[in-house]
């Protein structure tokens, strides 16, 4: 395989923080590669520097293939909020919106040899069909309404457009942190099947585990500011890291012995050092500072009580909703028992974040009643974050709650040691919120929750920002919480892992109760889809010979027209042929360009099929018109 990018001696500080120091890796054509690292240790800023939007410090280099195109989707984009969604994806096509940019203004000028080159790269770039390129990506990623203004987009919306934005590029190698946060299930496994169809070099920070496995052959690990590889899945990589950490450790109590014997040789007399064995003196530091490395991870500890949960929980009877015209909630009814786990599906927009507004009390139900038990304590966690005011520190934050934390064992501990519990060591106690990282302050936020000791415990998109080790901390300490779950999250495997069944929500307010996991209900969708659409399908071949038949049984009527010659019933025969040939054809191609399954050549191959198509039954509808005399 051809390299596509070189990095040699790679380093990135902050202050007195070093992230990584002097790594070097090579990236080859086809490679899909996973970075995974704690929150907070430099996995974006090592992806800002391989998409030159960040430099290496000391003179690191990164060398990409001649002619590479690269695109990055960073976790933020920042848009023109006053440009419509369509205007913004297609002025970010990269060098399709330069060349397409450039054929404008050409014709603007009416310079007859600037328009002849614009042409040019028009076809060697295969730019005429941009529009609907765009429009096609829009669609796939569930953009329809294309002149809504980038400014009034949702978090997902806004996410969507990016990732369209990026596909269009067509890019070589894509550089991804986190391409699924705020995007719902169906969109992830679009972006899923996309990626493992396309031929693009990939390098990305991802918390989802199912599309790390199911999209990357490659891990990268920073670990203590170095970087390990390993050539196979989620599951590989831990076997093989622990692996790696026993023969660390074997070699540093190898050291630990060497070191002992040493040790005496150094403090003897100081006739044995002769200027022969200054060698061995120094060897016996370099040993020194083998044998001082630790091992021991980091590690988030959720050790937090539970509040006494009664017999009454929560209780919905016919709770309605709307939201103008719209039903967000219908008629809804249902009592939650203890120690129950449900997990909340649904499309964007849907109202999964309004239903838990009602659950706490933040909304008021149009009709109906929900009843909350006296004990009740809920944790909400929000999907925007906690709020702070500016120059608040962590140890502000966490202050403002209390003092002092119940553990599950019953304890008391201070604010200062919870803090230490969640990774924050004493040093960070000062540090203002504005300058942590996005999982920094999830984890914060995270520990301001459940220090208030909740037995109702909501998590609305827990994962976003969070990096794999802190999740799967997280999953342990639910398996094991002693009060009401309820989790809205878009990470089929979190899911998969927390919860007994799910609320599918739907448009219209309906919600229905499945019993399993969130696996186990996408394999009964799919069924059901197939099933509705080979239901649909007889359906509409009933219908049709229902309408031939019908058609057969009526007396013919006298024709106003003028009868054709036989060249011209022949020719009018020969179109309503070729007529219903393209629309099968046409047909066919919509039902894959909507699959998200098709990689960038086959993509490009239909849209533009698509393109001849519509042209040619334009011209055969004209001509059959004429020769059949309507008006």
């Amino acid at each position: 395989m051809a390299s596509f990018l070189q990095a040699e001696n790679l380093s990135k500080s902050y202050g007195d923080r070093v992230l990584f120091r002097n790594i070097s890796f090579n990236i080859n054509e086809g490679d899909k590669i996973a970075l995974i690292a704690p929150n907070g240790t430099g996995k974006s800023s090592l992806l800002k520097i391989l998409a030159g939007v960040d430099s290496s410090d000391r003179g690191g280099e990164v060398r990409f293939m001649h002619d590479i195109r690269v695109a990055f989707l960073d976790q933020h984009t920042d848009f023109d909020p006053e440009r419509t969604l369509f205007d913004e994806v297609y002025s970010r096509m990269g060098e399709a919106g330069r060349i397409i940019s450039e054929y404008e203004r050409a014709i603007a000028t009416e310079d007859r040899n600037r328009i002849e080159r614009a042409m040019a790269a028009m076809d060697a770039g295969g730019c005429w069909n941009a529009e609907q390129r765009v429009r096609q990506v829009l669609s796939s990623l569930h953009l329809t309404r294309l002149d809504q203004k980038m400014g009034q987009l949702s978090g997902g919306e806004a996410k969507r457009a990016a990732i369209a934005s990026m596909l269009l590029q067509e890019a070589d190698f894509l550089v991804m942190d986190e391409p699924t946060n705020h995007l719902d299930i169906d969109v992830i496994e679009y972006l899923e099947a996309y990626l493992q169809k396309s031929r693009c070099t990939l390098l990305m920070v991802t918390h989802d585990r199912y599309f790390l496995d199911r999209v990357c052959n490659t891990i990268f690990e920073l670990d203590r500011g170095n970087l390990y590889t390993y050539r196979g899945n989620y599951s590989y990589f831990l076997e093989k890291r622990d692996e790696r950490y026993r023969n660390m450790q074997a070699d540093i109590d190898k050291s630990h012995n060497l070191l002992r014997r040493e040790l005496e040789w150094i403090r003897s007399t100081p006739q044995a050092r002769t200027g022969k064995a200054r060698y061995r003196i120094n060897a016996f530091y370099d040993l020194k500072q083998k044998a001082s490395v630790s091992l021991a991870q980091q590690q988030m500890s959720i050790n937090v009580a539970t509040s006494r949960l009664g017999g009454k929980i929560i209780d919905c009877e016919d709770v309605s909703l709307n939201f103008g015209t719209r039903c967000m909630l219908d008629r809804f009814s249902y009592k939650f028992s203890r120690f129950e786990r449900v997990g909340i599906v649904g499309k964007n927009g849907v109202g999964k974040s309004t239903f838990l507004n009602l659950l706490t009390g933040s909304l008021t139900p149009d009709s109906g009643s929900i009843e909350r038990g006296e004990t009740l304590r809920i944790g909400y966690y929000r999907q925007e974050g906690m709020s702070f005011r500016p120059g608040q520190t962590v140890f502000d934050i966490v202050q403002e709650i209390a003092e002092t934390a119940t553990t599950a064992d019953g304890h008391t501990i201070s604010a200062m040691s919870m803090l230490n519990r969640f990774l924050f060591p004493p040093e960070t106690h000062a540090k203002h919120i504005e300058v942590l990282s996005g999982g920094e302050r999830r984890r914060l936020y995270l520990l301001t929750i459940l220090m208030r000791n909740p037995n109702f415990l909501i998590l609305d998109e827990p994962t976003n920002d969070l990096d794999i080790m802190t999740l799967n901390v997280l999953e342990e300490y639910l398996s094991t919480f002693k009060g009401c779950l309820i989790i809205v999250s878009h990470d089929r495997y979190f899911l998969d892992k927390t919860v007994d069944h799910l609320f599918v929500m739907r448009e219209g307010g309906t919600v229905k109760d499945f019993v399993g996991t969130y696996s186990e209900y996408r394999e009964y969708a799919r069924e059901q889809q197939a099933e509705e659409a080979r239901a649909a399908r007889a359906a509409e071949a009933k219908a049709r010979k229902a309408e031939a038949q019908k058609a057969a049984q009526q007396p013919a009527q006298p024709s106003p027209r003028r009868k054709l010659s036989f060249k011209e019933q022949r020719e009018s025969e020969q179109i309503e042929a070729e007529l219903s040939a393209l629309e099968s054809e046409k047909a066919a191609i919509e039902a894959s360009l909507g699959s998200g399954t098709l990689a960038h050549d086959e993509l490009e191959r239909l849209t533009t099929r698509m393109g001849e198509i519509l042209q040619r039954t334009d011209a055969l509808e004209t001509r059959w018109i004429e020769l059949n005399d309507i008006s």
